[in-house]
Formats: structure tokens, sequence, C-alpha cells
């Protein structure tokens, strides 16, 4: 079952664009992209999801997110210790 596209478009002065040197292209990438970030830290969105919300695949996101400096899983700290309390219990 395919999914309904929305389509959402705003307004952006000219200005905006001038200032960060971009096309509106590059800047509509740049929205995607860093929307989705702010929805995957948030834990809004899967990985998965981010990406596909960036117009990435998930291995490009994850590049995209690796040149970004950006953590790639960001686990809490009872994550965390969940984790390693989980490995234990293999040795």
């Amino acid at each position: 079952m395919d999914e309904q596209i929305i389509n959402i478009s705003f307004s952006v002065k000219e200005g905006i664009l001038t200032t960060l040197k971009e096309t509106k292209d590059e800047f509509t990438q740049d929205v995607l992209f860093l929307s989705a970030l702010l929805f995957y830290r948030k834990r809004n969105l899967s990985l998965g999801k981010a990406a596909e919300l960036a117009g990435y695949n998930k291995l490009d996101f994850i590049s995209k997110l690796q040149d970004e400096k950006e953590f790639i899983f960001d686990y809490s700290e009872e994550e965390i210790d969940n984790i390693f309390s989980d490995v234990a219990k293999i040795k």
C-alpha cells in the first residue's frame, strides 16, 4: 500500500537565501535534513524514518550524520546500563 504524499510549502525571504549563499533547492534539502535530524534527536523519528524525511537512504543518512559529527546511536544512561548488563550475562 502506497503512502499518500502531502506537499508542504512555506515562504522564505530571498535575502535569507542570499545570506546563506544557497539556491532554493540547496535550502530545501538543508531544511529537510535539519528537520529530520531534530526529529531523530528528539526520538520522534527512527533513523530510517528520519532518513526518509531527509530524502536519503539509511546508509547515506548515517554518512551525513557522521559528516555533521552527530551521534548515530544516542542511548540514555539507563539503556547503556541495560546493554552492559545484557553483555555481562553472555560471558
